[in-house]
């Protein structure tokens, strides 16, 4: 047994000889993100071993060490809806199970309005950035640690939000989520022809799951494997046309995409990749304290003002697009040496194409539903974004590199968390999205060749 001496509170672990340190952090709930899944590709996990840096989920422990871990962070994104709402006699929990993100919602259902929300990060994050690195996490060892650190967590922010005895919590989020949340074990989706054990609307005791403070648990339903509850939530708050159709972007690691009007709808998911949550990028991080969030021809901003330490989603759409104005890069991506930014935060040709393969995963979805749909851009109305980076980002950076189709310029609309706004809707019996799901159509882009032809062609700047 070795002992591991935590320099920034003075707390001692112990390992036995051998073991990683990453999993002897997650043991003891130290929230070091490790969102390749282990692997040691993202180098996100580092820290320092007496005094030298190392991959946590790489270090291997044989002998007493001195440890100090990176600086705390808080995610910054939040929901940005109204609160205000009142303390009644009639309240409810609302519950968005981000993959990246998690908010909890005290609703007020005689006002029609949230009466506070906390935001924090996915403590899941410690094992795996993404839903199928979660999934895979989940068929080697099993789900019980992943449902764990879920529901103490959700219990930790119904205590902070000092909300004992409130009759029900509603819950959204991707079908993996949900199935972590209620302890079912999601391997079943990691494989073809990627079967969810359910997706339809559940209901239990909260006890049941370890949950306090609530009595009843209802977690909306979803579509597919890859199109949640989530985004059935997000489209009860939005309209439908008989004749029109409308496009919700829900901007992610699992990107899904709905075309829908009143009478059909059509959905799909495009794998886009972890570099929205800077996973994959050189100096990517998550929209926290000293990520480049802006980015002009003559200054940047930093979430917290202060010094930059990496760079963000909506930041590195900025970078790239100046990237490419100043022919630092040509169409096809092509970046001879990094651009720097500041001393110590640059972009490199290998960010670039993974910024690339996102961007062109997205573009690409939403042209295929428009094909399937047989019809144009002419007939959509609306092109709403969501996520937690789309109010922040820049709409004619976004249009100018192909992370959307430039047909929607003056089509698009930011939603900020679409999924809690639903919920609010949902939760007050306004159920509108129902009706469409009937007739929903999921289209698997893996068996789409149109998808791959756009694909290939959308790569370009």
């Amino acid at each position: 047994m070795h002992k591991i001496s935590v320099k920034n509170d003075n707390r001692i672990l112990y390992a036995e000889d051998g073991e990683l340190l990453g999993e002897v952090l997650i043991k003891n709930n130290l929230k070091l993100d490790h969102p390749c899944g282990g692997r040691g590709t993202c180098g996100k996990c580092t820290l320092k071993v007496n005094g030298k840096e190392e991959l946590s989920c790489q270090y291997v422990v044989k002998s007493d060490i001195e440890i100090k871990l990176p600086d705390s962070f808080d995610i910054q994104t939040a929901f940005a809806g109204e609160e205000g709402g009142r303390v009644t006699e009639n309240m409810c929990l609302l519950f968005d199970a981000g993959t990246t993100t998690l908010v909890l919602a005290l609703f007020s259902l005689d006002d029609g309005k949230i009466v506070r929300s906390i935001t924090r990060n996915n403590p899941q994050r410690a094992f795996a950035a993404d839903v199928m690195s979660r999934i895979d996490y989940a068929a080697k060892n099993g789900a019980e640690k992943l449902t764990e650190v879920i529901i103490n967590e959700l219990n930790s922010m119904i205590e902070e939000l000092n909300c004992d005895n409130v009759p029900t919590l509603f819950v959204a989020g991707n079908t993996t989520m949900l199935h972590l949340l209620f302890g079912v074990n999601p391997s079943s989706m990691g494989q073809a022809p990627y079967t969810p054990v359910f997706i339809d609307k559940r209901e239990c005791r909260a006890e049941s799951l370890g949950i306090k403070g609530s009595c009843s648990v209802v977690a909306l339903r979803g579509i597919s494997a890859f199109v949640g509850a989530d985004i059935v939530a997000g489209l009860n708050c939005l309209e439908a046309d008989e004749e029109r159709y409308n496009i919700l972007v829900d901007l992610g690691t699992n990107a899904e995409v709905v075309l829908y009007s009143k009478n059909k709808l059509y959905c799909t998911a495009a794998a886009a990749g972890p570099c929205f949550e800077g996973v994959n990028i050189s100096c990517g991080m998550s929209a926290t304290k000293g990520a480049i969030y802006s980015c002009t021809e003559n200054t940047f901003l930093t979430i917290g003002g202060g010094e930059a330490k990496g760079i963000c989603a909506t930041g590195l759409i900025d970078v790239i697009a100046l990237m490419l104005e100043g022919e630092y890069m040509d169409e096809t991506g092509f970046l001879e040496e990094s651009f720097e930014i500041t001393d110590n935060v640059k972009v490199t040709g290998e960010d670039v194409r993974q910024f690339q393969l996102a961007k062109s995963a997205i573009c690409s979805a939403i042209y295929a539903l428009v094909k399937k749909a047989a019809t144009s851009f002419e007939c959509v109305d609306k092109v709403y974004v969501s996520g937690g980076f789309s109010s922040k980002m820049n709409v004619g950076n976004a249009l100018r590199l192909g992370l959307l189709p430039m047909e929607a310029k003056g089509k698009i609309y930011p939603l900020d968390n679409s999924c809690l706004k639903g919920l609010c809707e949902y939760a007050q019996g306004r159920n509108s999205v129902e009706p469409l799901l009937v007739n929903a159509e999921y289209v698997d882009l893996a068996k789409d060749s149109y998808f791959g032809e756009q694909f290939i062609e959308n790569m370009m700047f």
